[in-house]
C-alpha cells in the first residue's frame, strides 16, 4: 500500500510538471505572437502627429493586443516559481518580482497609445501648426513610452531572465546549452537597452536589432522545447 501511494504521488508530480511545462511554453509563444501583432509602426513615423489619427485602428489594435502581454509575463513567473523555489526561494522571488515590474512598465506603454491618438486628433483639429506645444508634448510622450517599453520593461525582464536561467542551469531543468543561451541573450538585451537609454543607438538601428535577436530566438526555442520535451526528468528529485 505504501509503495502504491508513493508511485501515485510520483505519477502525479510527473503529470503536473509536464502540464506546467506545456502551459509555460504556450504562454511564451503567445507573448511572441502577440508582441508582433501589437507593434504600432505609425508612432515611429517622422510625421506621426498627422498619420496616427489616420491609422486609429492600428493604434487601438496595438493597445488591445498589448493588454494580453502583461498578465502573460506574470503568469509565466507564477508557474515557474514553485519549481525555482526548490533551489533558492530568494532568487525565485526575485524573478517573480522582476516580472511584476516588467508588467507595470508594460501597462504604462499600453496606456500611452490612446494618448497618441488623442494628441494626433487635436493636432489635426488645430490645423497642423508647424511649431507648437503639440510637437513638444508628442516628443515627450514618445520618449516616455520608449523609456517605459524599451528600457524599464526590457531591463526588468532581462534581469529576471538572468535569475531564471541561472536557476535553470543549476537544476538542469532544460539542456544547459539552452540555459546558457538564455543567460547570453539576456545580457545582450540588457546591453541594447542601456545603449538606447544613453542615446548611443536608436530602436531602428541594426545594432539594436542584432543584440535582441538571440533572446527572441532563445525564447521561441525554449517554448518549443517545453511543449515537446518538457522539463528534465531530474525535476522530480526536487519533490523527494
Amino acid at each position: 500500500m505504501i509503495v502504491s501511494e508513493e508511485m501515485m504521488r510520483e505519477e502525479y508530480i510527473v503529470n503536473s510538471n509536464r502540464k506546467t511545462a506545456i502551459f509555460i511554453g504556450v504562454l511564451y509563444l503567445v507573448v511572441f505572437a502577440v508582441g508582433i501583432l501589437s507593434v504600432v509602426y505609425v508612432i515611429e513615423e517622422p510625421d506621426y502627429l498627422t498619420v496616427v489619427s489616420k491609422n486609429a485602428n492600428q493604434v487601438l489594435f496595438g493597445a488591445f493586443f498589448q493588454l494580453f502581454m502583461a498578465p502573460a509575463y506574470v503568469a509565466i513567473a507564477l508557474l515557474f516559481y514553485p519549481i525555482l523555489r526548490k533551489y533558492n526561494d530568494a532568487l525565485a522571488l526575485g524573478f517573480v518580482g522582476f516580472r511584476f515590474i516588467a508588467a507595470a512598465f508594460h501597462m504604462i506603454g499600453v496606456v500611452s497609445l490612446p494618448l497618441f491618438l488623442r494628441l494626433s486628433q487635436e493636432f489635426i483639429k488645430a490645423g497642423s501648426p508647424d511649431m507648437s506645444h503639440f510637437q513638444t508634448f508628442g516628443e515627450l510622450l514618445r520618449l516616455g513610452r520608449d523609456m517605459s517599453n524599451h528600457v524599464g520593461m526590457i531591463l526588468a525582464l532581462s534581469f529576471g531572465g538572468l535569475l531564471l536561467y541561472y536557476i535553470m542551469y543549476q537544476l538542469s531543468l532544460v539542456p544547459r546549452w539552452l540555459s546558457v543561451w538564455g543567460l547570453v541573450g539576456s545580457t545582450l538585451t540588457i546591453l541594447a537597452s542601456l545603449m538606447f537609454m544613453f542615446q548611443l543607438i536608436s530602436l531602428i538601428t541594426p545594432v539594436y536589432l542584432v543584440l535582441n535577436i538571440p533572446m527572441a530566438l532563445q525564447e521561441v526555442t525554449l517554448a518549443l522545447w517545453l511543449i515537446i520535451k518538457g522539463f528534465n526528468s531530474k525535476i522530480e528529485d526536487l519533490y523527494a
